[in-house]
């Protein structure tokens, strides 16, 4: 299902469809048909709500074993309860003790990943500050992520052929990284703050494929489609009616709404399909490779070009690494 570490691409993917075949409407299940996941080990974050949980629920029916880390384990195993296959540990991923004690507990397992999806995410939060003053979507979303990716990296590349997904989203559209203010210090905007976080995640992938390809460890990033889950809980009614995302009740108003069995698929899609055999560092969307667009379009599909720009890539893993103290590949660069 994978690429394998003897054999790794030399060179980046380009960012263009492969006529997949699939498409917004796919489901989980669905990109699943055929595969065998057995034997595999899984890990999802955010793998108990939402989209994480229907791609938790399309892993485990494809036989992997599925690892979920959770900031509310009893409510992970609450939410997991007919998922068979699955197992819970504690994380919370804007705490980086918390990360580094979770990472020690699963090498210690003596196991390999095959598949790790960074699923779990806050968006549009009140103002907060985690760690040493960190703002937190950014703290969250993607430092929280690149520390566990890093400490979790001898089982990514201990059998060769992992895949990393990072969920982003079409949010990126709404920020780059502000350099010049990332932690949000001279004013706070919630949707500026979610939109750095998910240009940082594909941004991420981006740098984690240059890396880890020649250990046969794939990265892709990809936005999942608009879909109403726990991940709107910090927006007021108000505010999603006003965007016409639901009516007064509370009913979805957007024929483009995906369901979470269709929203889980593209995450689905580029952990096991093995169309991207070979490929990785490219953002995703509707199980397909998302098209480039300028960074001035605003509208319709694809991915700004900022948001897989290599150097920005590269300077974002080094700011990283130098906040979180975590680099699996100090001194190597795949940029």
């Amino acid at each position: 299902m994978t690429t394998s570490a003897a054999t790794p691409s030399t060179g980046p993917t380009p960012q263009r469809g492969i006529a997949s075949g699939f498409g917004a409407r796919t489901t989980a299940a669905e990109v699943l048909h055929g595969i065998d996941l057995s034997g595999k080990l899984a890990l999802v974050t955010g793998g108990y709500s939402g989209l994480g949980l229907e791609t938790t629920r399309a892993l485990a029916e494809a036989g992997a074993r599925v690892v979920v880390p959770a900031r509310r384990p009893d409510a992970a195993r609450e939410a997991l309860t007919a998922v068979p296959g699955t197992e819970v540990d504690t994380l919370d991923l804007g705490d980086l003790g918390s990360v580094r004690a979770f990472t020690g507990r699963f090498l210690a397992t003596d196991r390999g990943i095959d598949i790790m999806i960074n699923s779990a995410a806050v968006m549009a939060c009140p103002e907060t500050r985690v760690g040493p003053g960190w703002e937190a979507q950014f703290a969250t979303n993607h430092l929280g992520h690149h520390a566990l990716v890093n400490g979790l990296w001898p089982a990514l590349a201990r059998d060769g052929g992992a895949r990393v997904v990072s969920v982003s989203s079409a949010g990126h559209r709404r920020s780059a990284i502000r350099w010049d203010d990332i932690h949000f210090e001279q004013g706070y905007d919630k949707w500026a703050a979610y939109g750095q976080a998910k240009t940082a995640n594909a941004l991420f992938a981006v740098e984690l494929d240059a890396r880890g390809r020649e250990s046969g460890v794939r990265a892709f990033s990809l936005h999942p489609g608009g879909i109403l889950t726990p991940l709107q809980r910090h927006l007021p009614t108000e505010e999603m009616v006003a965007f016409g995302w639901i009516d007064e009740d509370g009913n979805p108003l957007q024929p483009s709404f995906k369901t979470p069995e269709q929203g889980a698929a593209t995450q689905v899609w580029a952990a096991t399909s093995p169309q991207l055999e070979g490929m990785g560092g490219v953002y995703c969307e509707d199980c397909d490779i998302a098209p480039q667009v300028p960074d001035g379009q605003n509208s319709g599909p694809g991915v700004r070009e900022y948001t897989t720009d290599p150097e920005q890539a590269a300077r974002l893993w080094a700011l990283s690494a130098g906040l979180t103290g975590l680099d699996a590949f100090a001194g190597k660069s795949g940029a």
